[in-house]
Formats: structure tokens, C-alpha cells, sequence
């Protein structure tokens, strides 16, 4: 029998591992309405997490046929009910312990678990400890990456720039194995029209299956893609309408009170002009792409931007975007997470929680939010390493939910401890909890997480509380364009934030810094070549990532809008730095050259036919 042919254009894919419809409105009637209808269509490929420590996993065969894993990974529950089922064991004949993982991004949430059973069953087979680690060339060719993506839209708006239509058409690429693409594609989707309010919207969204490597978890979960298309399109939407793209988010981002797509009712902690304003404030963006725009007059270059150099241009663009902070839809009351807060017998004030360190602070964290709790000083509570035998399954550290979710259950265990001490002791707990101990002995809390409030989600429909709170964020980028050779060079970005209450300033500039930095990667340099259904550059000589000398100015504005669901206010800031910056950066492309450049990344070659494309559109209209 002759082999089918291969399957690598997710468009011709005749097989879905997810797809599904939110509506809102009446979409026909929104069209009739509007005064203007923009088209487009908006594309990005794969991007490769690297993080710094390749996959890497021990196994150590036990004497009662058990096995205990050390490894680097961001879920060590996950890891722990693959090994379990693969190897046919009871729950208490596996034990998983987190060796502190040099990065994940996304990249040590599901590829773990595949690595430690390879691992283990090695152990079992040769009756002593194997180590397993890939080099980078075997790390980047086997593991998942961010989703390629197809989005369509089509909007209505009024002359004065009100969106009365949406209709949103999404594709990922899920490659040929279903991964964790439902969920990424349900986040993608739900964010896919983008932080503002629009009475009538159609999104459909599918995750196709192709012969390609599978894709799965980045920084972002989805939403990197459709946001970068909600926010490109929303600049055409603006230019068509000659309004700048500053007072056209202005007039539609979502307000306390307004509805979302799945019928959420945005109740608090809406800070999307707050975090507009913010960044265009302190960008000088109106006053900056004023200039550009004198300058552009005064030349009578039509669509080249503000000379700095020798066929060089200059330009800025500004992006805004939201993420939904934690699990989609009903995900966290199904995992029922749980985290615990004890006083050992030996004195010691424990933290113990499944959520890893990875270099992003977690520890430190969960360590001050515990210690607030307590009134006690952070350096008092110790966090206990994530190890299956020891600390309870307080879920996965994805969906920037470790802060939020994990930190309130933390801090609501911490609250009934020091309710407990005081009430036995009769005074404060920070000067009593030693003499407890002496006489009580040890003492533990353990608190369990069984919904936000007032969250309601069907999962059939996608209609109703899609996230219990959102993450603000706007950038707004610089950009320099050798108009010769199509090469960018970003100058700068200032990113504002709505994480809810900071707990850790230094850290959470941290994550704003990161998440920017990697999101220029994304917008200019970073391009898996697929050819044949293979990865053709999986070596760092050949997948390019920003260094230090590609590195921009970063500015960071934390803007604090506190959410009430949690007893520490924080809403997560993990992944929210990761979703506009890209849109940002070519929009200020497109400010420099008059250019659009529709398909990330946005490399010289691209950005070059595009501005010999847009000089050719200049020059037949001077005729």
C-alpha cells in the first residue's frame, strides 16, 4: 500500500484534536451596522523555549520495585501520574523530587514526564541509577514549542471608532499529537478579540493535527498569537480610519462592568486604561508619533518615518493585552489544589507546596506571602523543596497561578495556624509560636482550594467566567529600520502591568524584563525552519535567540489593581509581559517603514520585500 501523503499545512488538515465557538451578539446585525469593514490575516510559526538547563532526569530503583525520580521539571505531580501508570505502581512507590530547574517557559510542564519514564524504565531494566540528559541539538528536536498560528479577522467599526463587529477565525497548529493544545487553544480563543468591548463577535477556533513535531506549552499559552493579531489588526483598523492607534484603544478597552465574549461580566480589577495611559505616558507615544509624522510631511517621504541615518528610519507602536489569570474556565476547582503551613517540632515554620523554583523568585514569594500571613519576617518561614513524599499536591507551576492561587491558599493555611496558636497561647503568634512547640509540640494547617466565588463556566458552550480575574499590560516599542537591508534593531520598551498587589517588586521587574526580552525574540529572530515535517535548525548556531548587545531598553511600570478573590490581592504575572510586546514592536515597524508585516517573526528579509512593497504602493499612488 502506498503511503498517504504527508499532512503539513494545518489549513488542509482534515483532523482536529479541539475546536469550538464563542458567540456574543448578533453578528450580521453588528456588520449592517458598521460604517467601515476591515480584513486581514495575521500568522506566526514556532518558538523554541531554551531554557538554559536542557531535559534532564535520574531514577534510582528502589528494593520494593518502586523508583524515586530527580529531575528538571515545573510539575512534579505530573510526572508523578505518568510514572505511575507507565510503570504499573501504587501512588506510594514513586516518589518525585524537583532538583531546582534552570528555566521552563512552558518546556518542563508535559516533555518531564516522557523523559522520566524513559528513565525509570531504564533503572528498573539495569537494577541501578540512570541518568538521562539531552544535549541541546536533542533537546530542541524533541520537545514541543509554541504553536504556529493562522488568525483571520474581520471587523466593523463606526466613523468614530467603535467596534460594533468581530468576527475571529483561529488555527493552530497542534502538530501530530494532541499535547496540551486543547487548552492552549481555548486560551488563544478567549483572548483573541482582544481587551476591548464589541457587542457582537463570532470566534472560531481550531487545533489542528499535521505530520509535523507536536507542539505544546510556552510562556503565554496561546495567547502570544491571537493577541498579536488582535492588536496588528486593530492598528489597520485605526489607519483606515485615520485615527492614531492610541485613541482607538482608548475608546474600546474594557471598563469595569462591560461583557467579554463569553459573557464574563468584568467585575473588578479592570486596569486596561490604567496600564495604557501608563505606558503612553511615559513613552511620550502621542508626542513622539507626532514628530514622526511632522517629519514624514516636511520630507514628503509619504511612508518613511523620522531619517537617523543613512536609509535608516525610526519608529513606535504601542500594543495592549490581557491574560487570564490561572486555569481556564473551571480547571482549578477540578485540580483542588492544596498547600500546607506547619510548625515543625523542632521550631521551624514550613511552607510546603508542589509548586517549583525556576529561577523566576517562587520561593521567595510563596516564603513572603506565608510570612505576611504570620507577621513574621519572610527569613522566618522556610519553603520546603518540591518532593511527592513530602509536600501535598498543590497543583503545576503554568498558567501564572502559583502566586495567586498557590500564595492565597499559603497565606489562608498561615491565617488559621497563627488563629490557632494565638488562641492557645493568648498572644501574638511571632512571639509565642517557639513556646507552642515546647508545649504542644507540632502543629499543621492545610488548606484546600475549592473555587473562586461566583465563577460559573460551561466548558460545552464557552459561555460564562472564563478566568475569576485578568492581567493588564501594554508596551510600546522603538524601533530603528535599515530601509537597505530590512534588519531591526528595537531600541526600546516600556511595558506597564496589572499583576493585582506586587508581593516582590524586584521580582515581579524581573518577569516584566524577561517576558519583553523574549517577546522581541519572538517578534524579530526566533524562527524554527520546518522542512519535510523536521526541524532543519536545532542547534543554538542556527536557532537565534537575542544576547545581551540585541537586548533593548526595558522600562517596567507595575500598576496595582489589587483582586479581591484572594487574600494577598495578587493576579499572576508569569506570562502577561510575554503577549504584546511583539504586536508593539511591528506596529512601530510599521511606523518607520509605512510597512505591515503580517507574519512573525518579522526578519530582515520579510521586512525588506514588505517596504519594497510598500514604496511600490507609494510611488503608483504619486502618479
Amino acid at each position: 500500500t502506498e503511503p498517504l501523503p504527508a499532512v503539513l499545512d494545518p489549513l488542509r488538515s482534515p483532523a482536529a484534536c479541539k475546536q469550538f465557538e464563542i458567540a456574543k451578539g448578533d453578528l450580521d446585525a453588528g456588520f449592517a451596522e458598521a460604517d467601515l469593514v476591515v480584513e486581514g490575516t495575521y500568522t506566526t510559526g514556532h518558538q523554541e523555549q531554551l531554557y538554559l538547563e536542557p531535559q534532564a532526569a535520574v531514577a534510582i530503583p528502589r528494593e520494593d520495585g518502586g523508583v524515586t525520580i530527580h529531575g528538571s521539571m515545573q510539575c512534579p505531580y505530573y510526572v508523578h501520574a505518568a510514572v505511575i501508570r507507565a510503570l504499573a505502581l501504587g501512588r506510594d512507590r514513586a516518589v518525585i523530587v524537583q532538583a531546582e530547574t534552570g528555566g521552563g517557559f512552558g518546556g518542563k510542564e508535559d516533555y518531564p514526564s516522557i523523559l522520566a519514564i524513559h528513565a525509570a524504565l531504564l533503572a528498573r531494566k539495569a537494577g541501578r541509577p540512570v541518568r538521562m540528559t539531552y544535549d541541546r541539538h536533542e533537546d530542541i528536536a524533541a520537545t514541543t514549542k509554541r504553536h504556529p498560528s493562522v488568525v483571520r479577522h474581520r471587523t466593523g467599526v463606526t466613523r468614530d471608532g467603535r467596534l460594533v463587529a468581530q468576527d475571529i477565525d483561529l488555527v493552530y497548529d497542534a502538530g501530530a499529537y494532541t499535547t496540551l493544545s486543547p487548552v492552549v487553544l481555548s486560551r488563544g480563543g478567549i483572548h483573541a478579540g482582544g481587551p476591548y468591548a464589541c457587542p457582537n463577535v463570532r470566534i472560531r477556533a481550531r487545533a489542528a493535527l499535521t505530520n509535523t513535531p507536536p507542539n505544546g506549552a510556552f510562556r503565554g499559552f496561546g495567547a502570544p498569537q491571537s493577541e498579536f493579531a488582535a492588536e496588528l489588526h486593530l492598528d489597520r483598523v485605526a489607519e483606515a480610519l485615520g485615527m492614531s492607534p492610541l485613541e482607538i484603544r482608548r475608546r474600546n478597552a474594557y471598563r469595569e462592568g462591560d461583557l467579554t465574549a463569553t459573557g464574563q461580566v468584568l467585575r473588578e480589577s479592570v486596569a486596561a486604561v490604567d496600564v495604557l495611559e501608563a505606558a503612553a505616558d511615559a513613552s511620550g507615544f502621542e508626542r513622539v508619533r507626532a514628530a514622526h509624522e511632522a517629519s514624514r510631511e516636511a520630507a514628503g517621504t509619504g511612508a518613511v518615518a523620522t531619517w537617523v541615518g543613512h536609509r535608516s528610519a525610526t519608529g513606535i507602536g504601542i500594543a495592549l493585552g490581557w491574560h487570564g489569570a490561572a486555569f481556564t474556565g473551571g480547571g482549578e476547582a477540578r485540580l483542588a489544589s492544596v498547600a500546607s503551613v506547619e510548625l515543625s517540632a523542632d521550631g521551624r515554620i514550613r511552607a510546603l507546596a508542589a509548586n517549583t523554583e525556576m529561577g523566576q523568585g517562587a520561593r521567595t514569594v510563596l516564603a513572603q506571602v506565608t510570612a505576611a500571613a504570620l507577621d513574621v519576617p519572610p527569613e522566618a518561614v522556610e519553603v520546603i523543596p518540591p518532593d511527592t513524599s513530602i509536600v501535598p499536591d498543590s497543583g503545576p507551576t503554568v498558567a501564572s497561578r502559583t502566586t495567586m492561587v498557590v500564595g492565597g491558599l499559603l497565606a489562608t493555611a498561615a491565617a488559621h495556624l497563627r488563629t490557632d496558636v494565638e488562641a492557645a497561647t493568648g498572644q501574638p503568634f511571632a512571639a509565642s509560636y517557639p513556646a507552642y512547640v515546647r508545649y504542644h509540640g507540632a502543629l499543621r494547617a492545610t488548606e484546600q482550594f475549592h473555587g473562586f466565588p461566583g465563577i460559573s463556566w460551561s466548558d460545552e458552550n464557552y459561555r460564562g467566567d472564563a478566568y475569576p480575574a485578568y492581567g493588564w499590560a501594554s508596551a510600546v516599542a522603538a524601533v530603528d529600520v535599515d530601509l537597505d537591508t530590512g534588519a531591526v534593531r528595537v531600541r526600546s520598551v516600556v511595558q506597564a502591568v496589572d499583576p493585582g498587589r506586587v508581593v516582590n517588586p524586584v521580582l515581579a521587574e524581573g518577569q516584566v524584563e524577561g517576558g519583553t526580552l523574549q517577546a522581541v525574540g519572538y517578534a524579530t529572530l526566533e524562527e524554527m525552519q520546518v522542512a519535510a515535517g523536521r526541524y532543519r535548525n536545532d542547534r543554538l548556531s542556527t536557532y537565534l535567540v537575542p544576547t545581551t548587545l540585541d537586548a533593548p531598553r526595558i522600562e517596567s511600570i507595575l500598576v496595582e489593581r489589587p483582586f479581591s478573590g484572594v487574600p494577598h490581592g495578587a493576579k499572576g504575572l508569569g506570562e502577561l509581559p510575554m503577549d504584546i510586546p511583539a504586536p508593539a514592536v511591528v506596529a512601530a515597524i510599521h511606523d518607520a517603514t509605512g510597512a505591515w508585516i503580517t507574519d512573525l517573526p518579522a526578519t530582515p528579509e520579510k521586512v525588506l520585500a514588505a517596504i519594497i512593497e510598500a514604496e511600490g504602493r507609494g510611488r503608483e499612488a504619486g502618479r
